[in-house]
């Protein structure tokens, strides 16, 4: 099974594409660097807990839906 930082990184990439963002649009709107992003994405780091807030809001979700990995 993959790790956790693994599946929380290809849930956010699927929910911003799935939005239409670029990772410079989302880092935009979390006011993150593209590589803190990228890095996200690529399982590398996870996200500090107040940063999950701004990600979930910057894709209008449920902090919560960043680990439906169901998806």
């Amino acid at each position: 099974m993959a790790s956790l930082k693994t599946r929380f990184g290809s849930r956010l990439k699927s929910l911003r594409t799935g939005r239409g963002l670029t990772q410079e649009q989302l880092a935009d709107a979390t006011e993150l660097s593209i590589e803190s992003i990228s890095n996200m994405e690529r399982g590398i780091f996870g996200p500090r807990f107040d940063n999950l807030e701004k990600i979930a809001s910057a894709l209008n979700v449920e902090v919560m839906q960043l680990f439906d990995f169901s998806h």
